[in-house]
C-alpha cells in the first residue's frame, strides 16, 4: 500500500497545477488585449515585469536562461538577455531597478531542492549574454515550490510567495542578500493557494497576487484584503504586473499569448487613490538589496519583524482554497483509482 500511496500523492503533487490551469483554460475574455508576443520563443511567459513601453518575460522550466524585452506597441521581441546555460525551474520576475530584472529560478513541484536561487539582470533593447552570479535562498523549514517574485518598490528587499493547494505562504529574504552563502527566508503569513505571480503597488503599501482565476489585493504589510476579483480567462494565467492604480497587466502561458489589461475593481481604486499622494516611481534599490557579503554566521537571515503587524486572514480565502483543493484530490483520486 505504501509504494501505490506514494505514488498517487506524487502524482497529486504534479498534477494539481495542471488540472487547475487547465479547468481556468478557454478563450480570453472580459480583458483588453494590450499586445500579443509575436516571438515564436516565447511558449511559456511565466513571469512579466513592465518597464515604460517595454515589456520583460520569461519562460517557464525547460528554457535556457534568458528574459525577453518586448515592446508593448508592437509585441515583437526588441531585445534578448542570456544569464545563464542551466536554471533548474525559472518561474518569475521581479523589478531590480532602471533596466534590470530579478530572475526568480524558484519552482520545485516535487519539493525536493535544497535551495533556491535569484539573479539580478540587466535587460532591454538589443541581445546581450550576461554572466551573473546566482543568490541563493532556503526556506527555514524544508523546501517549497513557488512562482511568485516581489519587490517592495521603496527597500528593493524581495519576497517570495509559495504555491501550495490549499493555501501558500508569503516569506521574505533578508534585508540584505549574502552573495556567498545562503540566505534563509523568513515566514510573514499564510496567503491564498496556487499563487502563480505577485506584484506590488508603486506606493509599497499594497500589493496584488494571482491565481489562475483570481486576483487578491493586499495592504502592506498588515496584509488585509483590500479586494478581489476574477481575471480574464486565459490559457494559463501566470504572470502580472501593476502598471498604476487602476490597472493591472496579465500575461499567460502559450504561443502568441496575448497580455491583457485588466481594471481593478472600485474599491481597490479607490483605497490605492487614498495613498496616492505618497506615490513614488520606483527607485533604482538600495543598498538593501544588493548582495553584501555573509556575516559571520555564514549566510544571512531573514528576521521576521513584519509577523507581529499581519492580521488573522479572512475566512472565506480558507474556504474558497478548501474547496478548490478538495475538488482537485477528488478527481485525481478517481482517476488514479485502478479500473
Amino acid at each position: 500500500m505504501r509504494d501505490p500511496l506514494r505514488r498517487g500523492l506524487g502524482a497529486l503533487a504534479l498534477l494539481t497545477p495542471f488540472v487547475i490551469g487547465v479547468s481556468a483554460a478557454g478563450a480570453d475574455r472580459d480583458g483588453e488585449e494590450l499586445f500579443r508576443f509575436t516571438d515564436p520563443e516565447i511558449v511559456e511567459s511565466s513571469g512579466l515585469v513592465v518597464e515604460g513601453d517595454r515589456a520583460h518575460t520569461v519562460n517557464d522550466s525547460g528554457d535556457t536562461g534568458r528574459v525577453f524585452t518586448v515592446d508593448t506597441a508592437t509585441g515583437e521581441t526588441v531585445g534578448v538577455t542570456d544569464w545563464a546555460d542551466g536554471p533548474q525551474d525559472v518561474e518569475a520576475l521581479a523589478p531590480a531597478g532602471a533596466g534590470q530584472v530579478w530572475v526568480a529560478d524558484i519552482g520545485d513541484n516535487t519539493t525536493s531542492r535544497d535551495s533556491i536561487s535569484v539573479t539580478r539582470v540587466p535587460v532591454g533593447d538589443g541581445d546581450r549574454v550576461v554572466t551573473q552570479d546566482a543568490i541563493d535562498l532556503v526556506y527555514p523549514d524544508g523546501p517549497r515550490d513557488a512562482e511568485a517574485l516581489l519587490a517592495h518598490p521603496q527597500t528593493g528587499r524581495l519576497y517570495v510567495a509559495t504555491k501550495g493547494v490549499f493555501s501558500g505562504e508569503l516569506h521574505a529574504a533578508p534585508p540584505e542578500l549574502a552573495a556567498d552563502a545562503p540566505n534563509t527566508l523568513g515566514l510573514i503569513a499564510e496567503i491564498p493557494g496556487m499563487v502563480t505571480d505577485g506584484a506590488f503597488f508603486p506606493d509599497g503599501e499594497h500589493l496584488v497576487l494571482r491565481t489562475y482565476t483570481e486576483a487578491v489585493v493586499l495592504s502592506f504589510p498588515e496584509l488585509d484584503v483590500v479586494g478581489s476579483f476574477e481575471l480574464p480567462r486565459q490559457q494559463q494565467g501566470e504572470g502580472i504586473a501593476v502598471t498604476s492604480e487602476s490597472h493591472v497587466l496579465l500575461s499567460s502561458e502559450g504561443q502568441q499569448a496575448p497580455v491583457l489589461r485588466a481594471a481593478l475593481p472600485r474599491q481597490v481604486r479607490q483605497a490605492l487613490a487614498e495613498a496616492a499622494p505618497t506615490m513614488t516611481a520606483l527607485p533604482t534599490p538600495s543598498a538593501a538589496s544588493e548582495p553584501t557579503p555573509a556575516g559571520q554566521d555564514g549566510g544571512a537571515s531573514a528576521v521576521d519583524d513584519l509577523s507581529a503587524e499581519v492580521r488573522d486572514r479572512d475566512a472565506w480565502w480558507w474556504f474558497a482554497s478548501g474547496i478548490v483543493g478538495l475538488l482537485v484530490v477528488l478527481v485525481l483520486l478517481r482517476a488514479l483509482k485502478p479500473r
